[in-house]
């Protein structure tokens, strides 16, 4: 049998990777998952009652593209939240999450050469592993530049060499930035949509942490570009309701760029999307239209972060999170101190070299570990004492 090359080298996912690194080994007391971002705050209770009135829905096939309340309840939030127009029907791509739109983009929208040679696609490091993929899946070369503390936790693209430029087709960013829960200022998205429009590639901002912030609202690319006149055929941003609303389970995400862009997602999404249920359309509908729960999330969230703040605030190297809900641990072993916090207190999280690839000799993510703070706070408390108490004494 044979089989494609172009996805070898990829390293096991990040959670059997965790897996196997525990396998065998028990928990020191009672275990407190802070592994993964799955939202556990509560979703809007008026939820259900919206499925069940559209329960007849998930007889037929939902329309590809969305609804066209559905569209226009994204359209309404862009204008809200980033001060821009862009029309439901033309701008916007309703999706199954971000991680669909994030890979497919790439299909949909990277050359295969650029200036005679191979595409190129920047990725920060650590990153969402979909970003590796789909540059891989389309045949272009992936380039990790580190985010790291010296440069704010997130990278600098400027610091590459022409060459490397000159063949960039994509860059990805992610604000703000998971792990480190870095936030991208206007300075930094004015300097990156400079260099893409110096280089002609484009930007693809995942920003589904947008709305898990502590007092100020972060920039978004799409208000970049508005004030910098960049094209929106420039720039591709995607959100969706996974963190904003405590709904990783409904998959509604959207893709907003420039009608051709758009034009090229939908003609791919066609022949191989998997649109969200109509029953689902019907309440994304709804939430996208709702400010009060997001809110009420980000109090609790706040909460969480001022506690984190507290506990951790002797601790060398303790950077406090702009937004997100991570915690970016410094470390002198990911992978030794997750084993040890595990075997010692049952407390489980995940190495940040997981989430990251050697550059330069180095992963850029070896002495971290990512915690995440989406368990309520009676859960959460106890859990971070015992891990400070276990690798920070």
């Amino acid at each position: 049998m044979t089989y494609p090359e172009r996805f070898s080298n990829l390293p096991p996912y990040a959670f059997p990777r965790l897996r196997s690194l525990l396998s065998g080994l028990a928990p020191g007391g009672d275990v407190v998952d802070m592994t993964i971002g799955s939202p556990m705050h509560p979703f809007p209770h008026w939820i259900s009652e919206i499925i069940a009135r559209n329960t007849d829905g998930f007889g037929g096939y939902p329309p590809n593209d969305g609804t066209p309340e559905l569209r226009q309840s994204i359209s309404d939030w862009i204008a809200q939240r980033y001060g821009v127009s862009y029309p439901a029907e033309t701008h916007i791509l309703p999706l199954n999450g971000t991680r669909e739109g994030l890979f497919n983009a790439a299909l949909a929208l990277c050359p295969e050469k650029k200036g005679g040679e191979t595409s190129a696609v920047l990725i920060p490091n650590p990153f969402y592993q979909v970003y590796s993929v789909a540059a891989l899946a389309v045949n272009a070369m992936p380039i990790y530049l580190d985010a790291s503390r010296q440069n704010g936790f997130l990278p600098d693209y400027s610091s590459l060499d022409t060459a490397t430029l000159n063949r960039t087709a994509v860059a990805y960013i992610c604000s703000p930035s998971n792990p480190q829960g870095a936030v991208a200022s206007p300075g930094y998205w004015a300097d990156l949509l400079a260099l893409a429009e110096t280089y002609n590639f484009k930007i693809f901002a995942d920003e589904c942490y947008s709305e898990i912030y502590r007092d100020t609202q972060p920039t978004g690319l799409l208000t970049a570009a508005r004030d910098a006149g960049a094209d929106p055929e420039r720039v591709v941003l995607f959100n969706s309701l996974s963190k904003r609303s405590n709904l990783a389970g409904l998959r509604s995400g959207f893709a907003a760029s420039g009608p051709e862009n758009i034009k090229r997602l939908k003609q791919l999404r066609a022949y191989a999307g998997a649109p969200l249920a109509l029953p689902l359309q019907r309440v994304a509908e709804k939430v996208w239209a709702d400010e009060d729960h997001v809110d009420a999330n980000r109090a609790l969230y706040a909460e969480k972060l001022t506690y984190a703040d507290d506990l951790f605030a002797d601790v060398p190297g303790y950077k406090s999170p702009e937004g997100g809900f991570f915690l970016w641990l410094p470390v002198e072993d990911g992978e030794k101190t997750t084993k040890h916090l595990w075997t010692e207190t049952g407390v489980k999280v995940l190495p940040g070299a997981y989430l990251g690839r050697e550059s330069g000799g180095q992963n850029p993510g070896h002495q971290y570990i990512r915690v995440a703070l989406v368990a309520p706070m009676t859960d959460m408390q106890p859990g971070l004492i015992a891990l400070k108490n276990c690798i920070y004494k």
